[in-house]
């Protein structure tokens, strides 16, 4: 089969499309002929290798030969304790807690990590909502869903975890500040922000204004910088950010919490069908949207990481497979 590997952590020219043999499903896994996968922000990091901790279990050379955690596509076959799935079943899922490989014509999942995919939705739209969706919606509800009414700002809101976010927080009935450059601010409007802020003209620390609740994608600023930004009962979660934000959080975050009202944490990941289902209902009722900005082949899935490093995608960039 046709997948994309790559031997040494570096740039995306580290990605070489070639060969290799196909896998096979063991007791509790399917096989999965791959229609659509899409790059993450995880992905990103361990092309790279950096932050370091993104090696854990591959310090010198990569874990995982093939990238890509979010995909969508059917069911080949079925391992022998396989009890959710047969063959022909179209699924999708975020299959990071038990492997990896979505960049590939075929990649074995367990079945844990999978939802069955809606026959009228396309491969495309479920391949981009796994990761993304679920961490928008784990971040927002870290302490139970948002009230209404409240203040929510998420910075880094363009991205995919921040398009998914935007709408999560509206259903929840929260009045939303989105985050991002100034040209990507029109369609974080268009999915539902009553605010929108352009990052390099204002600084969201500074202004004077407090929130109930900063989601950050982006973890860019230092954690009290950011504290100053939330009212006297206002919570922050980081889900992503640089290895000085990250091990500041870690630090300082639980010690903030501990001796404040303001509470601040690290989302830690959790991948799972339930929440995978949740989000599903609500984009079969429309009321959330995955926002796609390009789609590439498999073949250049090298060309598809150099736009997404540029940092200038709205929303999500897919891999079409089939």
């Amino acid at each position: 089969m046709k997948a994309v590997v790559y031997k040494k952590y570096g740039s995306p020219n580290e990605l070489i499309y070639t060969e290799v043999e196909k896998p096979q499903p063991k007791d509790h896994e399917v096989l999965i002929n791959v229609h659509a996968a899409s790059i993450n922000s995880w992905d990103w990091d361990l092309l790279r290798g950096s932050p370091f901790l993104v090696r854990i279990g591959g310090v010198r050379k990569p874990k995982f030969a093939i990238l890509g955690a979010d995909i969508a596509g059917r069911v080949e076959a079925v391992g022998k304790a396989v009890k959710q799935f047969v063959p022909g079943d179209d699924v999708f899922g975020d299959i990071s807690g038990c492997s990896w490989g979505g960049f590939a014509e075929y990649v074995c999942a367990s079945e844990l990590a999978l939802s069955k995919k809606p026959a009228h939705i396309t491969f495309e739209d479920a391949a981009a909502i796994s990761q993304a969706a679920v961490l928008a919606l784990q971040g927002l509800r870290v302490r139970g869903p948002i009230q209404k009414g409240k203040k929510v700002l998420i910075n880094g809101a363009g991205g995919g975890v921040g398009t998914f976010a935007i709408q999560l927080a509206k259903l929840f009935g929260a009045e939303v500040t989105a985050v991002d450059s100034a040209f990507k601010l029109p369609k974080l409007q268009a999915l539902g922000a009553d605010y929108v802020m352009d990052y390099r003209k204002e600084d969201y620390t500074t202004r004077g204004e407090t929130y109930d609740f900063i989601l950050d994608v982006m973890g860019n600023r230092s954690i009290f910088d950011c504290k100053r930004a939330l009212n006297a009962s206002g919570q922050y979660v980081m889900v992503g950010g640089t290895m000085p934000r990250i091990f500041q959080m870690m630090f300082f975050g639980p010690l903030i919490s501990w001796i404040g009202t303001k509470r601040m944490g690290l989302l830690m990941h959790k991948p799972n069908s339930k929440d995978q289902n949740e989000l599903r209902a609500l984009w079969e009722a429309g009321k959330i949207v995955p926002v796609i900005d390009r789609q590439y082949p498999l073949a250049h899935v090298g060309e598809a990481f150099s736009y997404f490093g540029e940092g200038q995608r709205i929303g999500k960039v897919m891999i079409r497979v089939r």
